[in-house]
Formats: structure tokens, sequence, C-alpha cells
């Protein structure tokens, strides 16, 4: 059997760099900087478009791994984005005259909110001023003395008709504690008490009917008066409204004449105007004094409730020259989005009104971008709901939270809302993508734009090209010593490891970048004018080297025996298989001893792990799919009556994947037919039913994983490991295990199905079956056949 067409040459197992692929360059001095982002294709679509469509439901998530860059590149095409459009509107709450609890919102252009918001203190302040002086004009004290003395003059006329009737009527009037009352005269004289009870009874009820008919004037009279008092108040106030009028009327007009173009202002300013001469108590009471135009009058702090129903809250401003704005929101609590209704604490109580009404983040983006972090707002749900009324209703509320679930209503404002028109833009992992979209209805209708960022991207020249940039502006920004060619080299190397596949790079650039950052300091350190690759190959090492202790603990337990693994002679029923494990984002391959035992019975394949409830679904299945794969190859004309026990010897933390499938199947057929397999190499693939092998994923990590305790031990130059001849292009292994490859130290095999593998392991044909049905005399096939036929008889 000639195994050297399996063999992988060492050219095809790791893709380097070579001097022509930087030709473009000698050093990164050489480059420009990145104009840019390196982003692929899909991605930059579908962010166009997404930002290019206004109809409703088309806000944007941002699906990608993290680092890859999708949150710098998001934040920098929005902002450009944003940069060509118009500003948005300015948003104010005012003062609702006719419900104070409901303030009301209105817009101006951008950057006039806070004209607006200076007109009103400036309205304030002028008539601070103009209506005390309007009051203190003689003529205003004037027709107030005349009023209240018409008045007076009235009642003391009725007063004196009515004294003049009681002295005719033999009565005089007499002012007590108790009122008024009416005694009976004599000559002009009060009668006594005792001389009034000698008075003829007939004479003494006349004298009582004549003081009942005064006493019914009197109070007529005192009617009468308070209706000439309550129409005295109301001509004296009239006459201050006119006053208040007079003064407030021309300062009110300037600001009607400035804000006639906006409807909403107008008539808030009429009802400032109503609300003035309703309440000249407010200002006429002021101290008059010359309005100096260079410095504003300030409001004192004791009269602050007295003028706040006329100030303005500036909620939202814009710059006009700065295009539509982009918010991104680091802290995505309830208020930092919402926004909230502040209260101050005055004497065991707290207070608020319409100028404590703060924006939030939907606010600020409100006519633009909102970038936030899916995963920070699906923390809260109350937020994440929150967000998509807004989105579905395109209103903009200032609610503070838990208001809806109080047992008892409390009294609070009620901001009018605010139109709410912006794209909202969600930065998630795929996994969060796909939950939403599978358990959240509202989420598929309002999040229409799928922004796609993958981890790799083809290695082409342009792609290196673009990868130089990117080194090349990482060191200009952070004053890093530059890359020469080599070092770029090695780094592209890196990216195709990180990507595990030789013709793509990985764009995972936090990565890449930190790799930058770690071999500029080690040039820095041995004083290089240049990172070279060297300097490039130590950061790395050093880089798993810091990662690497449980790694470490794990080849330490294999070489002392602990963990008992055979990297040299022949074992039936044994093989070696690779795991890849992760800790903390390092991941590391090693290898694992299956076996398998076989005997009488028709148990079929018995998973242990499964037994042990330690078996994942996937490994599951790659056991069952073994069985298929029996029973086609030997059960077509009789039963398979065997029963195959097998496991993963010393592993305790369970088993998921069918990356051993085919390890599993060469330790049954091995059992089956007595052949001991080669314990110097290492399996790695899943089969199908058929016995294709199947590629599997970390096939660099498992290699070097078994390469190193085979360099523990010793290298024999049999070792090596057999792996999906589908798996070539992922491989990028380190320079150690090429230079042992090259050697003849250690071998990678290469096979496409089951027969070369239990080839290669057991140095026995596999033997094809023949036309009768029936393989060659001594093959493996026909070693396993006569096994199961001497277990069915």
């Amino acid at each position: 059997m000639n195994f050297e067409k399996l063999r992988i040459p060492v050219d095809k197992l790791r893709r380097i760099c070579s001097r022509d692929e930087f030709d473009f360059c000698k050093t990164t001095v050489d480059v420009s900087p990145l104009d840019g982002f390196i982003v692929q294709e899909r991605a930059v679509r579908a962010m166009q478009f997404g930002l290019a469509m206004n109809a409703p439901g088309y806000n944007i998530f941002v699906v990608g791994p993290s680092g890859t860059g999708k949150g710098t590149y998001t934040q920098a095409v929005v902002s450009q984005v944003a940069a060509g459009k118009p500003a948005p509107d300015d948003w104010c709450y005012i003062h609702n005259f006719n419900d104070q609890d409901r303030p009301m919102a209105v817009s101006l252009p951008a950057g006039e909110g806070y004209g607006f918001q200076k007109d009103m203190e400036e309205l304030v302040a002028d008539l601070r001023v103009a209506i005390p002086k309007a009051f203190e004009d003689g003529d205003y004290e004037q027709q107030k003395s005349l009023i209240i003395e018409s008045v007076q003059q009235e009642m003391d006329g009725y007063f004196q008709a009515l004294e003049q009737e009681a002295r005719e009527s033999g009565l005089n009037v007499k002012q007590t504690q108790r009122g008024v009352v009416f005694i009976p005269l004599k000559d002009n004289k009060p009668i006594p008490p005792e001389e009034f009870d000698r008075i003829p009874v007939e004479e003494r009820h006349k004298i009582e009917e004549k003081g009942r008919r005064l006493q019914k004037k009197f109070d007529e009279t005192l009617h009468t008066g308070r209706v000439l008092e309550k129409q005295a108040k109301e001509k004296i106030e009239e006459l201050e409204k006119q006053i208040a009028l007079f003064a407030a009327g021309p300062i009110v007009d300037r600001l009607l004449a400035k804000y006639d173009p906006f409807p909403p202002i107008v008539e808030y300013l009429r009802e400032v105007l109503r609300d003035i001469t309703k309440n000249t108590v407010t200002f006429k009471n002021q101290v008059s004094e010359p309005a100096v135009p260079s410095i504003p009058v300030q409001i004192q702090q004791d009269d602050v409730d007295q003028y706040t129903r006329y100030k303005v809250n500036l909620f939202v401003t814009n710059n006009k020259n700065a295009g539509a704005p982009v918010i991104t929101e680091p802290s995505t609590s309830y208020y930092n989005i919402f926004g909230k209704v502040e209260y101050r604490s005055h004497v065991l109580s707290s207070y608020t009104d319409f100028t404590m009404v703060k924006p939030g983040a939907i606010h600020r983006a409100n006519g633009g971008y909102l970038i936030l972090q899916a995963k920070d707002v699906l923390s809260d749900p109350l937020t994440w709901d929150t967000l998509k009324k807004a989105i579905k209703y395109r209103q903009a509320k200032v609610e503070n939270i838990g208001e809806q679930y109080r047992l008892v209503p409390n009294a609070t404002l009620r901001p009018e809302p605010i139109p709410f028109n912006a794209k909202v833009i969600l930065i998630g992992s795929p996994h969060l993508y796909q939950l939403l979209y599978s358990i959240d209805e509202d989420f598929q209708k309002l999040f229409k734009v799928k922004v796609d960022f993958d981890t790799e991207m083809p290695r082409t020249p342009e792609n290196l090209r673009k990868y130089a940039s990117f080194v090349s502006t990482v060191c200009r920004e952070d004053n890093l010593i530059h890359f020469d060619w080599s070092g770029l080299g090695k780094l592209t190397e890196y990216g195709s490891y990180l990507a595990g596949h030789q013709d793509k790079l990985s764009t995972r650039f936090n990565e890449v970048i930190e790799i930058v950052y770690e071999a500029a300091a080690f040039a820095q350190i041995e004083g290089s004018s240049f990172v070279e690759s060297s300097h490039v190959q130590k950061a790395i090492k050093e880089r798993r080297y810091r990662s690497s202790r449980i790694e470490e603990k794990f080849q330490e337990l294999i070489i002392n025996n602990s963990i008992m693994i055979d990297t040299q002679g022949c074992v039936v029923g044994q093989v070696n298989g690779l795991a890849v494990s992760e800790f903390g984002g390092y991941v590391f391959g090693r290898p694992v001893r299956i076996t398998a035992r076989t005997y009488l019975g028709r148990g079929g394949i018995i998973n242990i792990e499964r037994e042990a409830q330690m078996s994942g679904s996937i490994h599951s299945k790659g056991i069952l799919i073994l069985a298929g794969y029996l029973g086609g190859k030997f059960a077509q004309k009789k039963p398979l009556g065997i029963t195959a026990q097998i496991t993963f010897e010393q592993l305790y933390d369970g088993v998921e994947g069918d990356s051993a499938s085919s390890a599993e199947l060469y330790a049954i057929l091995s059992s089956l037919s007595g052949l001991p397999l080669k314990q110097c190499l290492a399996v790695t693939g899943s089969v199908n039913q058929f016995g294709e092998i199947q590629p599997i994923g970390g096939a660099t990590e498992k290699i070097e994983g078994f390469f190193d305790i085979c360099k523990a031990r010793g290298l024999s130059g049999e070792q090596g490991v057999i792996i999906p001849i589908q798996n070539l292009e992922n491989l990028m292994l380190k320079e150690e295990i090429l230079d042992a490859v090259n050697e003849g130290k250690f071998h990678i095999y290469a096979v496409k199905d089951i027969e070369e593998g239990i080839e290669l392991l057991s140095g026995v044909a596999a033997g094809k079956m023949m036309e009768d049905g029936t393989y060659p005399k001594g093959s493996v096939m026909d070693l396993v056949e006569q096994k199961i036929n001497e277990n069915n008889n």
C-alpha cells in the first residue's frame, strides 16, 4: 500500500506570505492610511439600503460577532450620511394654561428654540418693569379712588335715608356688637326698657312692626352694598386689566409679529397675555426699576414659582449647520433612553413643573439616528417594550418608569408626546438577532434591514492592501513603530489563522490590533526600526503562552500518563481521537482515547456517554450513523448480530459534536477484525452512512495539540494526524510543525473515506466488495465479516 498519496506536502500545511504579495510596499510608511473601513460588500449594501429607506419599519439591526468593527463602522457611516441631511426642529415644552398637568410641545426650526427661550425671559423682565410703572401712574389711583368713592357715597346715601326714615318713625339707629338695632324714641330720647313695657300693647306692637320694617330695609341696604362692592371690585379689576393690557400689549405684540409663522406659539403668546391681565398682582407689586439693555433683569429665587409658567423648557435643540443628529447612548437605562420628569424636595414634600421635564436619547435623536447596543436594551424588558412602542406609534413620550404599575394613581405631569421620526439602529450578535426574530413578532415588523458582518473575508490582493493600510493607520494614529513587509506577511498569516482558512482573512480587527500593539512593543524593546516577522511571531507566541495554563495542565497529565494516551505501538479497538476545548476565549486541541469492545448479542452500538447522559444530541446522531454504515456493509443478507460498546476514556465533562465519529468507527472495525491500530496516529473527521469522511472544525488546533504531546515524548518519525481531505484549505499550522513535517518527523494525512483511514491505521488493505458480495481474503472488511458471521452462528 502506498500511503504517500495520502500524505499532505508541507507547502499545503500553511499559506505563507511571499515578498511578491507585498510588492506594493517595503514598510507601512509607504502605505496610505485606510480610507474608510474594511467591510464586506454585503454589509455595505445592506447599510446603504437601510439608511436610504424612509418607509416605516425599515430600522436596522447590525449583526456580527464581537471584534469585527461593526460598531465603529456603523457610527462612521451613519455620521457621514447624517451630515448631508437637514437638521431637525428644536422642541420646547411650554405651560398649558388650560391644563397645567399637560405641558404642550411646540417646535421651531433648528437653532431657534434658544431664541424663543430668551425672548420669553426678556418678556418677563420687561413686564416686571412696564406693568408696575403703569400702575404707579396717578391716573390709575385716581380712577380707582373714584370707583371706591362712588360706592361709598351711594352707600352713605342709603344709610342716611334709612336713618331719616327711622327718625320719622320715632326710632333711633344704634350700632352694637350684635348688629344694628332700632330703639324707640320719646321726645328724641330713647325710651327705657321698663317704660317701654308699660306702653299699651297695641302701640307697642306698632313700634315693633316699624322696627321690623326698618330692619328689613337695613338688610336690603347691606345686600345692595355688597353688590356695589362687588361691582366696584370688578370695575377695579377691569381697570387693572386695561392698564396691564396697555402696558403688556405692545411687548407681547412684538413677539406675536416675530412668531407669526408658528401658529401654536402665537396662540400660546395670546394665552400669556390673557394670563397676565388676569394675574396683574404678580407684576404690579414689583418695584419699578429702569431696564438696562445690556444687563437683563434677573428673576429672584423667591419669585420663581410666580413666573415659571412664562418660561420655556428648551427640551431639544439642534445646530442648524450640523446636519441630522446621531445619538449613541452607551448607558441604556430607561431614563437615559426615554427621558424623565424630575422632582424637587420642599418641606417634606416634592413638586415638579414642566421645566423639569428632561429629554432622553430618543428625543435627542429625533429626526436623525439612534444607535444602541441590543444586549443592553434587552437587559431591561421595560426599555425594549417602550422602544418598540415609540417606533410603532411614532411618538416619543416622557413618562416616569412604573407610573402604569402604581396601585394608587399619583398626580404627576403628562407632557404632550413629540412626533418620533428617527432611524433606530441596533447592534448585536447573530444569536441575539435570531432569538429576537424567532420569539418577538414586533421585531420582524420594526427591524426589516439586517446588516450582516462576517468574521472573514477573501484573502485577495485588494484585501491585502487594505490590511496593510489598516496597519498603517493604527501605527500612525497611535505613534507605533511601522511594520516592514515581513511583519505584514506574518500578520496576514495570523489573520488567516484566525479565519481558519488559507484563502481568507479574519475581520475580527480587535484581535488583529492587539497583535499590532504587542509586536510593536517587542520591536521597541529590541530597538528595531520596524516591526519584523520575528516580532509578530513573538507577540503571537507570548499571547498564547499567557492563556495556555489549562492546556499545559492537560499536556502534563497526558505526559505523566494520568490521562492515558499512547503515541506509539498498536492496540486492538483503540484509537486516538482529537477534541477541541475552549477556556476564556483560548482554544486548543487535545487527544482523547476512544475505545470499542464488541461481543455476542444484538444490542447494536451502545454509546456509553449517551447511556450516562453525557452525550450531546449531535454526538448521539453520529453514533447512530455508524450503525447505518455497518448495516449497509455487513447486514444486507443477514442480521447484524453484534453488540459494540464505545466510549471516550477519561472524559468526564460530556461529549458533543460528531468530529470523532470516524475514529469511533475505526475502533469498532478494529475490535471486530482483531487488527491493532497504530497509536502513533490521531484521527479527526466525521463520517456519513456511506463511509465518506466529512470536514470538521478546529483542524489546525487539533493537529497542534497532538503534535505538542508527541514532541514532548519525542518525535519518532511515525507520528501524525489523519484529517478529512476537505480540511486541507483550513490548515494554518505553526512553523514548528512545518519543520517537523519537512524533516520527516511528523506527518499529516488526508483521507476521503473510511477505507483509506483504516488502511493507514492498521496497515492492512481495507478491501472492496467483490461481485459475489464478499471481500478479499485477509482484508479488514473480510475479517470484520468473518467475526459477524461467527456471532450469527
